[in-house]
């Protein structure tokens, strides 16, 4: 699997909500810095277990689409009298 990356503007916007879930959730401040250190070791540690669940969750929904579109391709079959 390659890495995964962010670019400046998601790294912001994650670093911004670890900050706000320190100050919100356990009154705390932490520094942008910290809070990009530990960002960086979850999606080290972590980030495979989520990317993993992204695609069992596309490979689910791909599943569904097939074999709804199987049903419609069924039922433009035509009556014959040859039996399936």
């Amino acid at each position: 699997m390659k890495p995964i990356k962010f670019n400046r503007e998601e790294t912001k916007a994650m670093v911004g909500e670890i900050q706000d879930y320190f100050r919100e959730e356990l009154d705390q401040d932490i520094g942008a810095m910290p809070a990009e250190m530990l960002m960086r070791f979850f999606i080290d540690k972590m980030g495979a277990y989520f990317y993993n669940r992204g695609l069992y969750d596309a490979r689910d929904l791909l599943i569904q689409r097939m074999d709804s579109l199987s049903d419609d391709v069924f039922a433009l079959e035509q009556p014959t009298k040859h039996l399936r």
